[in-house]
């Protein structure tokens, strides 16, 4: 058993990605061509939005929305924008590669997400922004939140990274906020064949800002009104993910019936599993569970062939690149600090079948 198996999935599709591939290399044109708008508008469409801009990386998406925003006038050095603190270190290194300062907020233990109520708390004259993170593949987002967002004039950003596909009610996540960020790292919901990413909006101005930046400046050949940065999504990694792109919402429902299975199989006093909301459109990127014995179980599954990942064992405020920065030395975080000696993520995929679901219930239920 593999905790995902990237080839499998890829094979799933393969014919279709065979053919996109080779209507590519047949094309001689290999960036900013007719892939790229083809895939940006069907994901736009996808997510809801009236703009998508495809880019390098999910990291480069997060950093090119606060650098549009800075470039626009609306983010300044030193601003401040409020972030989960049990996020991948992504979020945070798009915040201070923008020189402006994060400001971390625990979260829900029940939902492993940002704790909506601590939001309003955290709030100074230097905030201009909450970066809500859907972790795990989970909903982050809250009206409440969206209220909050309006009543104190600040933009409401998703890193959906890890959620393609997900939804709150009738509308996908990467449409709720004023800007997402999309990550197509290979082992995400919806992964390309390497590196990718997104940046999805209603908002004509900063789309273009966006696109100008990702491209050295230039909106013009040789002509630069930014001092930009090279990030583009290549027209390879456009076709294959246009491919599966449509296979998206089946695939995430494969996830979801093995999320179903394990949340009605495993009971073990020493594990615990995520809070199950049956209305919720979890897509199930990763199915964490808790345990004061996480490491022992996790050798314990090894041992019964159940590979596991730990997301993720040290916090971003404990990394040592942050050991020296005012926002987070010294920072006590305790929630995000026992998340991340008790998290372990079982394997989940949509190649998964129900017989592989049964053999890790059976040793998770059986270790002591």
């Amino acid at each position: 058993m593999d905790y995902l198996s990237l080839k499998d999935i890829t094979a799933s599709h393969a014919e279709e990605i065979h053919a996109a591939i080779r209507r590519v290399t047949d094309s001689g044109w290999y960036l900013q061509g007719k892939e790229n708008e083809r895939f940006e508008n069907d994901y736009a469409e996808y997510i809801g939005t009236r703009f998508c801009v495809g880019c390098a990386s999910g990291l480069d998406a997060l950093i090119l929305i606060l650098r549009a925003y800075m470039e626009l006038g609306i983010m300044a050095p030193g601003d401040e924008v409020i972030v989960p603190a049990n996020t991948y270190i992504a979020t945070i290194l798009a915040i201070t590669e923008n020189r402006l300062t994060p400001v971390l907020v625990e979260p829900d233990p029940k939902t492993l997400e940002i704790d909506g109520s601590l939001i309003e708390s955290r709030i100074s004259p230097r905030t201009k922004a909450v970066m809500t993170v859907h972790l795990y593949g989970r909903l982050a987002y809250s009206e409440r939140m969206a209220d909050l967002c309006k009543k104190h004039g600040l933009k409401l950003l998703e890193d959906n990274a890890q959620a393609h596909g997900c939804r709150f009610g009738d509308r996908r996540t990467g449409s709720l906020g004023d800007a997402a960020a999309h990550s197509f790292y290979p082992g995400k919901n919806l992964g390309a064949l390497g590196d990718g990413g997104a940046v999805t909006t209603d908002d004509k101005e900063l789309a273009e800002t966006v696109r100008t930046l990702a491209n050295y400046g230039s909106q013009r050949k040789y002509v630069f009104k930014y001092c930009g940065r090279n990030s583009r999504l290549d027209e390879l990694q456009a076709a294959v993910l246009d491919v599966k792109l449509a296979h998206l919402d089946s695939d995430n429902e494969r996830r979801r019936r093995i999320a179903r299975i394990y949340n009605k199989g495993i009971s073990n006093p020493l594990v615990s599993l995520p809070e199950w909301l049956p209305e919720e459109q979890n897509v199930w990127h990763i199915f964490p569970v808790l345990s004061p014995e996480r490491d022992r179980l996790r050798d314990y599954l090894a041992s019964r062939g159940i590979p596991t990942l730990i997301h993720y064992p040290i916090p971003p405020h404990r990394q040592e690149c942050y050991g020296n920065h005012p926002a987070m030395a010294n920072l006590s975080l305790p929630i995000t600090e026992r998340l991340a000696c008790e998290e372990l993520s079982l394997p989940i995929s949509p190649c998964m079948t129900a017989e592989e679901a049964a053999e890790v219930i059976e040793a998770v239920n059986g270790f002591r």
